[in-house]
């Protein structure tokens, strides 16, 4: 059994491409008519890349962050601790 706490860190560079890379999906979804909050949730959950669209190149562009990084940079924007 594990006793040890994990850690996990994000560097900031990392954290600008992923806030950039989340506005241009949540603009492509919001483009093709979809709930951008709703299908980002059912993409975080799943990992399933067929949440986001293929406009605008919506979908490669997220499949190239890791969802770990994805996560932690929300809780970080959520806390305001950037």
């Amino acid at each position: 059994m594990i006793d040890k706490t994990m850690i996990f860190s994000l560097d900031d560079s990392r954290g600008d491409t992923i806030r950039k890379t989340l506005n241009t999906v949540y603009r492509a979804l919001e483009e093709k008519g979809y709930n951008p909050i709703n299908q980002l949730v059912g993409y975080i959950l799943s990992e399933d890349p067929t949440y986001i669209t293929t406009y605008n190149n919506a979908r490669n562009l997220i499949s190239r962050i890791d969802r770990d990084d994805l996560l932690e940079a929300l809780v970080k924007s959520y806390l305001n601790l950037q």
